[in-house]
């Protein structure tokens, strides 16, 4: 099972060959999809390897950097593809989820080109039968149990709120996202990373 993390890092090397660096930039809090859901660069390499541990990433090339040791140029393996191919049509279980899973999810098709419908339609479908099995909970309880059970039902009526103008609002990607931020080597700290061929990430 892959954490957040790792399914970001995973579905952005499946758009085409990259390195760590470049994915990094993508995932700080002002790339592309960082504004959905930051992953910091050593997460990112972390997941990188243990992505390639699992056959899910292998590293295709290695190229020369710009300011320092060669860096590793990396693909998904057709298990990674399929994993991710899944996983972006696959709506979040709980409502608590939309805010980061869901949300990168819709980053990450528009990215693709892949139209946000699909999946908003999935999504209410979920979110409208956990409001309804709330709502029935919350209908036979009392006290303290009922403001809870309250709670919860008004976090998933807002959530299809949510849903429902995203429906109404066509989502298009943004013109202006590049598809490969970030052309550097290293993490501006100075220190090198190894390269050796055994390891899919930079970090040291």
């Amino acid at each position: 099972m892959l954490s957040l993390a790792e399914w970001i890092v995973l579905t952005v090397v499946d758009e085409g060959p990259t390195h760590g660096f470049a994915i990094a930039a993508l995932t700080a809090e002002d790339g592309a999809v960082g504004r959905a859901w930051h992953v910091p660069r050593p997460i990112v390499y972390r997941s990188l390897d243990r992505l390639g541990a699992l056959d899910l990433v292998r590293v295709q090339s290695s190229e020369a950097g710009h300011r320092g040791p060669r860096r590793s140029i990396l693909t998904s393996t057709p298990a990674g593809a399929q994993a991710v191919g899944e996983w972006l049509e696959r709506p979040v279980g709980h409502v608590r989820d939309m805010r980061s899973e869901l949300l990168v999810k819709l980053a990450l098709r528009l990215r693709r080109d892949l139209p946000a419908a699909p999946l908003v339609t999935a999504q209410r479908e979920t979110v409208t039968r956990v409001r309804t099995a709330i709502e029935r909970q919350r209908d036979a309880e009392t006290g303290f149990g009922r403001i809870l059970l309250t709670w919860r039902y008004e976090n998933a009526a807002a959530a299809e709120r949510f849903l429902a103008a995203v429906s109404e609002d066509p989502v298009s990607e943004d013109p202006n996202q590049s598809q490969g931020e970030g052309d550097g080597d290293g993490d501006g700290d100075g220190q090198s990373h190894d390269q050796g061929e055994d390891r899919i990430s930079e970090e040291p």
